[in-house]
């Protein structure tokens, strides 16, 4: 941060909590969004503006209704900080947004929304990366690769760093390396009286636990991150497909062999129904082809069958992230979503999509009747998937108390996605359909808003311990989500 800035947020961070008590004791008065424009390093976009429309809009087309008060493309903390403060001083709801992934459509709002987007530096020194909270993860991997390094993080490449930090991150070398908050050394977030801390082991810790896993939106709006890097070397992945008769077969065979395997090996399997019936086994391994092989040989002897289809590539480690964000043939600028505004490209391909969806996570391996209950909920006519990511590994050598994310001794995740009409039908079906299978847990990074007991099936016994936090650092409750902790 320059100068100017760090003057900006100390003033704002002495006269916020005075201006919203007055505020509140006078009640809110008419926004002044002229003066809030003025305030801003960044850009401030309005209703009638040009850009209006391209601004509100987030990854989920079905949130297209929403039309926020003013979107606040913020290019430093102070600029969070001024956000913040005009929203306690006026009354207004605010949400914060990163890449604008939220299934639940809270990246947005009817007020104002806070856009890290701007902030999106990546740079690296000696073992350890600072990232900018509106950093894509496509940029992430393609910076960080020009150093020959990489932190564990996911495979959707326009998901933003910060979302994707703060729920946990479950990505395609976490049995490796771990989750993305465990690497997390640092954060840099402007909370709720307008101060910009640092969270880390040494200072504000309880603020720096409840960000590794505690979800987005929910403590102050994060402005940097610090990680803890590795070294990256070449990769294999692998894709193999299966004939819809032995989807229970395989699924049998990839929920004994995926969450046990190695370390380097990580893998999900897709239950497709998108349009066509397909089983898919696909991963990483950090390692070799004839050492992926092997591992992918024991698969193949428990299904019973070989598949289909293979596809087995050693890869250098950047090529391998896009090969797993569905980018092998583009580049990196194309990796985008297109336009002109912070986090889009004008070279980008990628386009929006409109889905329901839900999660479980699964604790303990399918029954039988659960393997057929699955595969019948995929079989109904729709567009859909089940998506099951195997944890293990490093994950669960990590206590569940020692971060936010509790989920540490599960098998895999499960999240059911479907597209277009008669979306959220299906995905509700098969998510009633699964509970007395997979029982009540759930993952923060996939929101759900019909959830029951989200608190215990996103925290667990961490529940009580950020609601300690929320109330330290957001007595006042500025930041709101429906799901807030």
């Amino acid at each position: 941060m320059d100068r100017r800035s760090f003057l900006r947020v100390s003033a704002l961070a002495g006269t916020v909590v005075v201006s919203g008590t007055a505020a509140a004791q006078a009640g809110p008065r008419t926004p002044d969004w002229a003066a809030l424009a003025r305030g801003l390093e960044g850009r401030l976009i309005r209703p009638g503006d040009s850009s209006y429309d391209q601004a509100r809009r987030v990854f989920n087309t079905a949130y297209d209704a929403v039309r926020p008060a003013a979107v606040a493309y913020c290019k430093n903390p102070a600029d969070v900080a001024e956000c913040v403060s005009f929203a306690r001083k006026f009354g207004v709801p605010v949400t914060s947004r990163s890449g604008g992934h939220s299934y639940a459509g809270w990246s947005t709002g009817p007020g104002l929304v806070i856009d890290v987007s701007p902030m999106s530096k990546v740079s690296y020194s000696g073992g350890h990366a600072t990232v900018g909270a509106g950093a894509r993860l496509v940029d992430v991997y393609s910076k960080l690769a020009a150093h020959g390094v990489s932190i564990p993080a996911g495979s959707c490449p326009t998901v933003g760093v910060a979302g994707l930090t703060l729920g946990g991150g479950i990505g395609v070398v976490s049995r490796k390396y771990g989750l993305t908050c465990d690497v997390l050394e640092s954060a840099q977030i402007v909370t709720a009286d307008g101060r910009l801390l640092t969270a880390s082991a040494t200072a504000n810790p309880d603020l720096y636990w409840a960000s590794r896993g505690g979800g987005g939106g929910n403590f102050g709006v994060a402005t940097s991150f610090t990680f803890r890097t590795h070294t990256t070397r070449d990769v294999t992945v692998f894709f193999l497909h299966w004939s819809w008769a032995k989807a229970a077969a395989v699924l049998k065979a990839w929920q004994a062999w995926a969450p046990s395997a190695p370390d380097a090996l990580w893998s999900n399997l897709h239950l497709n129904h998108d349009p066509s019936l397909d089983v898919m086994v696909g991963g990483l391994y950090v390692g070799g082809k004839a050492g992926c092989e092997a591992l992918l040989q024991k698969l193949v002897d428990r299904v019973g069958a070989g598949p289909s289809s293979r596809f087995v590539k050693q890869s250098p480690y950047d090529h391998a992230m896009m090969v797993m964000a569905g980018c092998s043939s583009l580049s990196v600028a194309q990796c985008h979503r297109p336009g002109t505004l912070p986090g889009q490209n004008a070279s980008g391909q990628l386009v929006r999509d409109s889905f329901s969806a839900k999660s479980h996570i699964a604790y303990t391996p399918l029954s039988a009747a659960g393997i057929k209950t699955l595969v019948a909920q995929v079989a109904a006519g729709g567009r859909h998937s089940v998506l099951l990511d195997a944890l293990g590994g490093a994950v669960g050598r990590v206590r569940p108390d020692a971060t936010a994310f509790p989920h540490r001794q599960a098998l895999y995740t499960v999240q059911y996605y479907s597209h277009f009409a008669g979306a959220a039908a299906w995905t509700r079906a098969a998510h009633a359909a699964m509970r007395p299978f997979f029982g009540d847990h759930a993952y923060v990074n996939y929101i759900d808003p019909e959830l029951k007991g989200w608190r215990q099936q996103y925290y667990g016994a961490n529940a009580q311990r950020l609601a300690q936090v929320k109330a330290a650092y957001d007595p006042g409750r500025l930041f709101r989500l429906p799901q807030g902790v």
